[in-house]
């Protein structure tokens, strides 16, 4: 059974803005609560094909895994996907205009766990929609202060 965990947020900046920081993997540990390193693995800036290397904490665990940007339209829609580890995942971003110089940004994470993983579904699940909000959060309060 798939995981699909969806959140959003309004950030008081305009989409280029807050689209360019975060979709930009260099800010991630900026802004994504357990995420401590980003590597790319490809030659930056970020296109369709770029691979990034992220270690994450979660649930106890580290995790290490590489993303591939798999759709980039600037200013609208960010997807990346790994097919590593017994979590694969899709992450999608998308921003939209919500009013006057304000985006709402929402973050999508997807994927199939298997072993251990499809077991606690239901746990990760919340826990995966408890980091979102927390993360998102985290950017609104970052680009707000700048």
């Amino acid at each position: 059974m798939a995981v699909d965990v969806e959140s959003d947020i309004v950030i008081d900046r305009p989409i280029t803005e807050v689209a360019a920081y975060a979709s930009n993997p260099d800010n991630v540990p900026n802004w994504y609560t357990n995420i401590s390193r980003v590597e790319w693995k490809s030659e930056p800036p970020v296109k369709v094909g770029s691979r990034i290397a992220f270690v994450a904490h979660f649930l106890g665990r580290t995790l290490n895994y590489t993303y591939e940007i798999v759709e980039w339209t600037p200013n609208e829609r960010f997807v990346m996907r790994t097919a590593q580890g017994p979590f694969p995942m899709e992450t999608t971003y998308r921003w939209e205009e919500a009013g006057e110089g304000k985006t709402r940004m929402r973050l999508r994470n997807r994927g199939e766990p298997s072993g251990f993983a499809s077991i606690a579904r239901p746990f990760m699940e919340r826990a995966m929609r408890s980091a979102n909000k927390k993360d998102l959060a985290a950017l609104k309060r970052t680009l707000e202060s700048a």
